[in-house]
């Protein structure tokens, strides 16, 4: 099982909950869940091991985020096919996506990941530019991820009736 996989099982990515996050409001919510963690971490300098709690809130805002939103009317919109793109891609060992996705795609997972570490260094050592600097780096290789999403989900739903069917 992927490492994505392995999250979606982990949160309960069912269908149902897949069609709400396919809502643009869920998807642009979600950018707030970097910032917010690394709030919630660097509010240990103001209030010690309080800081657990919006910690707390910040990851049970990671699993609730795509449950809140209504289905979207339509998923005609970027942020609908970016996440519908997730599905496809998340299904590649059942139903194989074209190759040259994966070097791409796996080159922009590592630059958000070492945002992700780079982000991790700052809050650790209590230091705002590598903090800031990760959480950018990290947003800028979501977004792109989430645009080669939509290329993906268009690629692959003229062949697919299921992939085709969440298009509406």
């Amino acid at each position: 099982m992927t490492l994505e996989k392995s999250i979606a099982k982990f949160f309960k990515m069912t269908d149902e909950v897949w069609a709400r996050h396919a809502n643009p409001w869920s998807v642009w919510t979600r950018y707030s869940t970097m910032p917010l963690l690394a709030l919630a971490v660097w509010c240990r300098v103001w209030i010690g091991w309080w800081a657990v709690l919006p910690v707390a809130a910040a990851l049970v805002w990671v699993y609730i985020n795509p449950r809140i939103f209504k289905k979207p009317k339509t998923t005609q919109s970027w942020t609908s096919k970016a996440v519908l793109g997730e599905r496809v891609w998340l299904n590649r060992k059942n139903i194989p996506v074209p190759s040259h996705h994966y070097k791409i795609i796996n080159f922009l997972t590592a630059v958000s990941s070492i945002g992700a570490i780079i982000c991790v260094y700052g809050l650790i050592v209590l230091a705002i530019w590598p903090t800031i600097f990760g959480i950018v780096l990290v947003f800028l290789g979501k977004t792109w991820f989430l645009d080669r999403m939509v290329w993906l989900y268009e690629e692959m739903k003229d062949n697919n009736s299921e992939y085709r069917s969440w298009l509406y």
